[in-house]
């Protein structure tokens, strides 16, 4: 006989803090499915009912049909597959880690470098607070400078004088 499941093994509370917002609505309604097979599940007896063989042996008229049935009966087994596909799955699994440790260092370089970009933003003078001076002093590759570079509103390269469009053909 295989054995009896008495409660789900998936820590459902885990799970939901990974599920995006705008899957939430499928997520509660496969776990509504699954929480509802599982009381399904439960509410079977773990093994099959028990028969008085006897008093059908008394109310049958028909000689060794209850013992045909019984026999039958007794040496019925439910076929359960065989698990085929666990060793694979902990084969790809094992296979998976190395990418997800590649991965996983990848991005916490990529975390670390927006985090150093975030404490240089933070670090930078309210908004409010900047003059046109400090801006060009901070950037003066991109800060406006109309004595050395000078350029008409609304100062993009395609507005400025001699400027040609690379996509057109000469």
């Amino acid at each position: 006989m295989a054995k009896r499941i008495t409660n789900s093994a998936i820590n459902w509370k885990a799970l939901e803090k990974r599920v995006p917002p705008e899957q939430r609505a499928n997520f509660f309604a496969f776990k509504g499915k699954s929480e509802a097979y599982l009381r399904r599940m439960l509410s079977s007896p773990p093994e099959p009912p028990k028969i008085d063989w006897e008093q059908y042996k008394k109310l049958v008229p028909v000689p060794g049909l209850v013992e045909k049935f019984q026999s039958e009966y007794t040496s019925f087994k439910v076929p359960y597959p065989a698990d085929k596909l666990t060793a694979s799955v902990d084969q790809q699994w094992k296979e998976l880690q190395p990418l997800i440790a590649k991965f996983t260092e990848t991005n916490k370089a990529h975390i670390a470098a927006a985090e150093k970009e975030m404490a240089r933003i933070n670090a930078l003078p309210k908004f409010e607070d900047m003059t046109m001076e400090m801006v060009r002093d901070m950037y003066p590759d991109t800060a406006l400078d109309c004595v050395n570079r000078p350029s008409f509103w609304p100062h993009t390269e395609d507005e400025q004088l001699g400027y040609s469009d690379p996509t057109t053909k000469v």
